[in-house]
């Protein structure tokens, strides 16, 4: 059997395994929150482009509202992202450097965490992959004009729609024009003018979004690096970054990831595919790298810099491992707990199996419980508006919670067109997506009253809310103290009405405070 044909083997019986599993848990906080955004699309959104929303939108549309639904494409790009690495690998190298990466990539617990949620990252770590692999024809051919350099650029704006990020390959690109001496001619030429303007054609509906929107993007991305309180020297804050890497793409592997680049850095102005894979990754993990300085950034941010950087650690390994049987043992004891963290990532109970048990700090419970406890919410909504003759709307205390109760609700009840069916506590800041919703302390125009013929009424009337006057259910997890200040001045009155708690194993996984709200009547200015 070719390694071609082993390699699609593989890949198409892993995605298999992968789709069979999509549904096996709840959804996790950003997963129920992108699929609030594919039920109201728009050009953008409050911290995100609209790829992912539009992705789901999609894959829903076809197999409905549920985890699988939502899930679908996380496997599919999965696969597709371990392809294209696999033949981008090949051509530069051989196939069966092409087999050594597609087995290192899908035994990566942090790739196999990708392959299962669906967030912005599949999208983005897919297009990303796909772009440098078109860039790479597109030099490669050069001084001749091909569709690889409108392609590219496609590739780097779609992958911006879905995660700003994906940006930065713009540098990437123009670093290895710069850094060759035979493509500096391309800044002459047609190609590379092509590719920035079908970027840019892709940037335009954020843009625009965040023109009307008061460019909250920008001010969210400030805070979401931790700039908005000034830029220190924190140690502690860069070592937490880079330890957490040798956690999610497992300590051998990143270890040898790690030593590859070092190593491999005399070589990059000696060999194209060096420089061309060094330069594609190095410009994400700086930029991170110098934001953790100040605040520690999460290790799924930089992931775009380890598919060359992880290419070009095999190129350094390959010879190596073909030489020493000690070093294709380390290998393949790497590989192998890499596969182990993996599985233990995506079914954190197998450590039961060996008596460990990490009880609240197991990550999984994240995707856990909110199915039965939203359930029970709706329990006590169904039985108090039996009990006072009225239909109460629904507020939680943050955004997770919210879009978790909205996705999981049986009868989603919304309010009007565009309403989702939680709403968050009213405030004049705008603090996500919920802020730009229509809401439920919001004045619409007051409808047009009938007046009798040749009598005119003038009215400084601006608008009514709907809300005045009815009652609410507000939901809070069930740590926290006194009700906030924004729940107790808009209502006339609030009183607890249960407590539900979701438990497994005898742990605690939900606990939630449920307040009945009577009489709105907005905040007081």
């Amino acid at each position: 059997m070719s390694t071609t044909r082993a390699v699609w083997l593989f890949i198409l019986a892993l995605t298999a395994v992968r789709l069979s599993i999509l549904a096996t848990t709840d959804l996790a906080f950003d997963e129920a929150h992108y699929w609030m955004w594919s039920e109201r699309l728009a050009p953008a959104y409050f911290s995100k482009g609209p790829g992912v929303a539009f992705a789901i939108r999609a894959s829903t549309a076809i197999f409905g509202a549920n985890e699988f639904g939502v899930r679908f494409w996380s496997p599919v790009l999965g696969a597709g992202t371990s392809l294209l690495l696999f033949y981008f690998a090949r051509k530069l190298f051989s196939a069966n450097a092409g087999l050594w990466t597609v087995l290192a990539l899908n035994v990566t617990p942090i790739f196999n965490l990708g392959s299962f949620v669906m967030t912005i990252d599949p999208l983005s770590i897919f297009l990303w992959t796909a772009a440098m692999f078109t860039f790479w024809i597109a030099i490669e051919r050069s001084p001749s004009f091909s569709w690889y350099w409108p392609a590219t650029g496609l590739l780097i704006g779609l992958g911006f729609l879905c995660k700003y990020t994906n940006a930065l390959q713009l540098i990437s690109v123009l670093l290895v024009l710069a850094l060759v001496p035979r493509l500096r001619q391309e800044f002459k030429r047609p190609g590379l003018y092509v590719l920035l303007a079908l970027f840019a054609a892709c940037t335009i509906p954020p843009i625009v979004w965040n023109s009307q929107h008061a460019w909250i993007t920008l001010v969210h991305l400030r805070s979401r690096g931790s700039l908005d309180q000034g830029f220190g020297f924190h140690p502690s804050e860069l070592l937490t970054f880079l330890g957490q890497h040798f956690l999610v793409y497992s300590p051998f592997l990143f270890a040898a990831l790690a030593w590859a680049v070092i190593r491999s850095w005399r070589r990059v102005n000696h060999q194209l595919k060096v420089l061309f894979l060094m330069w594609f990754g190095l410009p994400v993990f700086a930029f991170y790298f110098f934001l953790s300085i100040n605040k520690a950034a999460s290790p799924n941010w930089d992931g775009l810099a380890f598919l060359s950087l992880g290419l070009l650690a095999i190129y350094f390994w390959q010879e190596r491992l073909e030489g020493s049987l000690l070093l294709r043992r380390c290998a393949a004891a790497a590989l192998l707990l890499g596969l182990i963290m993996s599985v233990i990532a995506l079914e954190t109970d197998l450590l039961r199996t060996f008596g460990f048990h990490l009880r609240r700090n197991d990550p999984s419970n994240r995707m856990r419980g909110w199915k039965s406890a939203t359930a029970a919410v709706e329990n006590i909504r169904e039985n108090l508006e039996a009990k006072l003759g009225e239909k109460l709307f629904l507020i939680a205390d943050e955004r997770d919670r919210a879009s978790e109760i909205s996705f999981y609700l049986r009868d989603k009840r919304m309010e009007g067109l565009g309403h989702p069916p939680v709403y968050i506590i009213e405030s004049q800041a705008m603090v996500n997506q919920f802020s730009f919703w229509p809401r439920y302390d919001e004045f619409v125009d007051a409808p047009i009253k009938a007046t009798p013929a040749g009598e005119d009424v003038y009215s400084e009337e601006k608008g009514v809310n709907l809300f005045t006057g009815r009652s609410a259910l507000f939901i809070r997890d069930g740590d926290k103290g006194d009700l906030p200040r924004n729940i107790r001045a808009a209502f006339q009155s609030t009183e607890s009405v249960g407590t539900i708690e979701v438990r497994r194993y005898g742990d605690r996984l939900r606990l939630w405070q449920v307040f009945l709200c009577r009489g709105y009547r907005t905040l007081p200015l």
